[in-house]
């Protein structure tokens, strides 16, 4: 059982940016045996692990054809900014190369491939530890910022008849390329970003078909600093009474690009009700009708990967987590950041310096207990103490 003051769970964007902010706060890397001046209190640790094989997050899976010049826009990471950027390379290489950089520079030293199998308390102390179980090991945390985002956990609606369907169906998550459907009727199914820049995309080969549940938001212009910060505030909310989280642009709509103008003018942007059950070689349509297809492409979105905190019994009863900012309201040592409002490339980078402030004054106000209890004792307690304790 390793001792460490924080682990970061997941190196994406979010977890980056807590990286980068607990840096700045003075913790040092858990094992390098790095100390503070002659005199002065332990230096407090933290540990990066990330399940994935290799930096980038994941944009390690985002599909070729999606280009830097295409993607949303990607906020620097803080401290060190962005590359010049080739806008159209495929923002699964650029970022994978960009994250490996930032990664190196700051030597983070993220231990990977480490996948969190459960989190859970050690005792019923409310500032005592969380203990983090892995195949490689387990580490004796005071705090945890949870950054394992959403990307492997791909939402699949249950919809009557999906099994029998003969033909192929897929996530957007295992999407590579328009050109394996050439020759096919593809149905897309999904309202996002994804659904209408893969339905362009696939297009542009093949026959489409676009459901959704009700028709998108359209706008014609992007967004200014009030517009995004209304939009953020709404999700927001949504968490702060425990509900599970919106998506941002759920909220915000979608922006008419030039090319998704492009294709509305092909009449591919044609919006159809969802249909009301799969067949197995077609799908049974609102009006009663049929439509034959040979590949669905469900672009539903994703969920937030949680399962490994399950054993702290987070969610509450409207079926989220109750959040107070970046901090699990029920259990201030736990932050999640990638989530909600957060789930943004903007928001991420805010989110780890919200959470390592916070987990800082928590720690602070611990240690400062410790000193009025012991105090002959450093100002505050060094891994073993803090592991008896």
């Amino acid at each position: 059982m390793l001792p460490v003051d924080v682990v970061v769970i997941g190196a994406g964007q979010a977890g980056l940016s807590a990286a980068y902010h607990l840096q700045r706060r003075g913790f040092v890397l858990a094992g390098t045996g790095a100390a503070g001046e002659p005199g002065a209190p332990p230096a407090r640790t933290y540990l990066v692990l990330d399940a994935e094989d290799g930096p980038g997050g994941a944009w390690r899976h985002r599909w070729r054809s999606l280009r830097m010049a295409t993607v949303n826009g990607i906020s620097d990471l803080p401290g060190i900014p962005q590359p010049s950027v080739d806008p159209d390379e495929a923002s699964s290489s650029f970022l994978t190369r960009y994250f490996r950089g930032y990664e190196d520079e700051l030597g983070l030293a993220v231990l990977r491939p480490v996948k969190v199998h459960s989190v859970h308390r050690e005792d019923g102390r409310p500032d005592g530890r969380l203990r983090i179980s892995t195949p490689r090991g387990s580490w004796s945390a005071r705090a945890v910022i949870n950054a394992t985002g959403t990307w492997t956990r791909p939402f699949w609606p249950i919809y009557p008849g999906r099994a029998s369907f003969r033909g192929r169906q897929l996530h957007v998550a295992d999407y590579v390329s328009a050109e394996e459907f050439r020759g096919r009727h593809v149905i897309v199914v999904g309202g996002g970003i994804s659904a209408v820049g893969l339905l362009d995309e696939i297009s542009q080969l093949t026959s489409t078909t676009w459901f959704t549940r009700r028709e998108p938001v359209w706008r014609d212009a992007g967004f200014d600093r009030q517009a995004g910060h209304d939009a953020v505030a709404l999700v927001e909310e949504r968490v702060r009474q425990g509900l599970p989280p919106q998506s941002v642009v759920s909220v915000t709509g979608l922006i008419r690009t030039p090319a998704l103008q492009a294709a509305a003018a092909r009449g591919v942007l044609e919006r159809h009700p969802m249909f009301t059950a799969i067949e197995p070689w077609g799908v049974r349509l609102a009006d009663g009708g049929f439509l034959a297809a040979d590949v669905i492409l469900w672009a539903t979105g994703f969920r937030a990967e949680l399962d490994h905190l399950a054993p702290l019994h987070l969610r509450g009863a409207g079926g989220g987590i109750a959040m107070d900012g970046t901090q699990v309201a029920s259990e201030p040592r736990v932050h999640l950041i990638g989530y909600g409002p957060s789930s943004s490339t903007i928001g991420a980078n805010r989110a780890g310096r919200a959470a390592v402030t916070g987990i800082l004054s928590m720690l602070s106000e611990q240690d400062k207990l410790v000193q009025a209890l012991n105090p002959a004792g450093p100002s505050r307690p060094g891994p073993e103490q803090q592991m008896r304790a």
